[in-house]
């Protein structure tokens, strides 16, 4: 079997976002990440090849950013070592990266993994509409999410916790960075898609 086999002809792609708030339309992008996978051996992997990418986003002209989700992320956006670019470069080698990926996959479209994925799609939509991006490789509607599943596989929701019942690491230390969360969202996802067989006697 072939990734794009596996998920209907889509590309999963797990993302994550750390945002200046709840408020998609308002609140701008500060941390774009993504883990790329893979199909190995009848196992849902970490594409070593491809891994991992992330980004610094400067707030939108106009954006409202509440003090309250900086407390959480520990963001400076005001910190010249970010490194931070304009929210629709960024946005434009993401999904340029996603292309290449599905070119090489085979696959028709790209499928959002997340966690709590509606708020990611939510933000990546309104940063795509600010930016006037028309070619969105995601599926407009459907995503993978990650909560859901490990509320199914595990009986917990929050990610912190799915992974110790998961018995994978997670450092509460390193939490709300864009990268490290995308990565341990992409290891409870490769699990729970491998484990899915045995738990339930159902193909993989």
């Amino acid at each position: 079997m072939e990734l794009n086999q596996r998920f209907r002809g889509y590309l999963p792609v797990v993302v994550d976002f750390e945002t200046g708030g709840f408020d998609a339309v308002n609140n701008p992008l500060l941390e774009v990440a993504c883990v790329m996978l893979d199909w190995e051996e009848d196992q849902l992997v970490i594409d070593q090849r491809h891994e991992r990418h992330a980004w610094s986003v400067d707030p939108f002209n106009g954006s409202n950013i509440d003090p309250a989700s900086l407390k959480v992320t520990g963001i400076d956006v005001d910190d010249p070592m970010r490194g931070a670019q304009d929210e629709k470069l960024v946005l434009s080698d993401f999904f340029k990266l996603i292309r290449t990926a599905m070119k090489r996959h085979r696959c028709q479209r790209a499928i959002l993994v997340a966690h709590n994925a509606s708020f990611d799609q939510g933000f990546l939509n309104a940063a795509c509409e600010r930016a006037e991006l028309k070619r969105n490789p995601f599926h407009p509607f459907t995503t993978l999410d990650t909560a859901t599943l490990a509320a199914l596989a595990y009986g917990h929701t929050v990610l912190s916790e799915a992974c110790r019942r998961a018995n994978l690491e997670f450092d509460a230390s390193k939490a709300h960075n864009a990268a490290y969360d995308a990565d341990r969202t992409a290891e409870l996802f490769c699990n729970i898609v491998n484990t899915w067989g045995d738990a339930t006697g159902l193909p993989g």
